[in-house]
């Protein structure tokens, strides 16, 4: 019998296929939290229709015997022009899946960045893969800001990623169906729900549980971290009272890259530049926060011209080499992929999610080649039309 571990690195052939098998070795509360969006999830739908509607129009007898899909953002240089989105919670879903990931992008020479609501310490990814990249929340006080930029940069991360499109938290109703609450609420219908799924509840469960004690979120405070049984993880989200003055005061003390994630209005776009900001993530939240968004290709465009020179990056719906490069032609400079690593992570740890990595990394040579271009650049000089 083929274990997920297997599974994944025999049987998936495409970055897809890794929800397929996460469906059946997850337990449903973990597995709709992973999945699932607000509302109706029609932004989630909406997503890969934006992106399905996209047509290229490849050019041909071009010499494309050197093809590299090599891309540099914020100074660095990586492989390839797709990296691995901040998930909060991770480790709950996959055996360290935090570290599996910043192992595995750091190994293919990828960006990876944290989220403040993972139960692994900053600092430990710090390690794991230094001058990797970190996401968060703020709450709208200067000395906090101060003291946790304080401990992002003592931990050796270059960029920082303000998430600003979570004012509030989004109406999760799948979520309440399927038992999953934050905080942590045991119940005999969530109990049933593991034990149902014993692989899962040893290798994940238990090892988490034996690795770290009870699991904490860990670095959405310079000190604090809370159990994800404690009611201060009520609110883990952004803060209502968070505003552009306050993204202000993280751009002025914070001396490594700076960039504002969930950024779809071109004026919001065009603010950001103005304040300083070093990027922006052109993103709907992978559909998680407003249903009914627009989706981040169907606006990018716009941004790019309003953009100057930030770097622009995209997410929300990616999951094909077709995909990066509707997106690099669109107007951005790399793609944030979120769901299917963290699948791939939850299924076979690290060789899973280098499986995945070279998945997709194969897609964009062949289909660069197929595009007539031999680098990323040259896909904004290509054609992309709508249906």
């Amino acid at each position: 019998m083929l274990t997920p571990r297997r599974s994944a690195e025999k049987a998936v052939f495409n970055l897809n296929e890794f929800e397929n098998l996460a469906r059946r070795y997850l337990p449903r509360a973990i597995f709709g939290y992973v999945q699932g969006g607000a509302d109706d999830g029609s932004t989630i739908a909406h997503n890969r229709r934006a992106l399905d509607r996209l047509r290229m129009v490849p050019r041909v007898l071009r010499d494309v015997s050197s093809c590299s899909q090599q891309v540099t953002l914020f100074g660095q240089g990586f492989a390839s022009p797709f990296m691995i989105a901040p998930m909060g919670a991770s480790a709950i879903i996959g055996p360290d899946a935090d570290n599996a990931m910043a192992r595995a992008a750091r190994s293919a020479r990828i960006p990876y960045i944290l989220s403040a609501n993972a139960i692994t310490p900053l600092e430990e990814i710090g390690r794991t893969y230094p001058g990797c990249w970190f996401a968060g929340y703020q709450k709208p006080d200067e000395s906090n800001i101060e003291r946790m930029l304080g401990r992002v940069a003592d931990a050796g991360f270059s960029a920082y990623f303000l998430t600003a499109d979570v004012a509030v938290g989004s109406n999760r109703e799948n979520n309440r169906r399927n038992g999953y609450t934050m905080p942590f609420r045991p119940t005999a219908r969530l109990a049933l729900d593991l034990m149902r799924h014993p692989f899962w509840l040893y290798r994940t469960g238990w090892k988490t549980f034996r690795q770290r004690g009870m699991p904490r979120i860990s670095n959405i405070d310079p000190v604090a971290r809370p159990s994800i049984f404690s009611r201060e993880i009520s609110a883990v989200t952004g803060y209502a009272q968070f505003s552009w003055k306050h993204a202000e005061m993280i751009r002025r003390r914070w001396k490594g890259a700076f960039v504002i994630k969930g950024i779809l209005s071109p004026e919001d776009a065009r603010l950001a530049r103005e304040m300083g900001a070093d990027g922006i993530v052109v993103s709907n939240h992978g559909g998680r926060q407003l249903d009914c968004a627009v989706s981040p290709v169907e606006t990018l465009a716009r941004i790019r011209d309003v953009s100057g020179g930030m770097t622009l990056l995209v997410d929300s719906g990616f999951r094909r080499g077709t995909d990066i490069i509707k997106g690099l032609a669109m107007g951005a400079d790399g793609v944030l992929i979120g769901r299917p690593f963290l699948y791939a992570a939850a299924l076979g740890g690290e060789p899973a999610l280098r499986h995945a990595i070279n998945l997709l990394q194969r897609e964009i040579h062949t289909d660069m080649c197929l595009m007539g271009v031999a680098d990323c650049h040259s896909l904004r000089e290509q054609t992309v039309i709508s249906e």
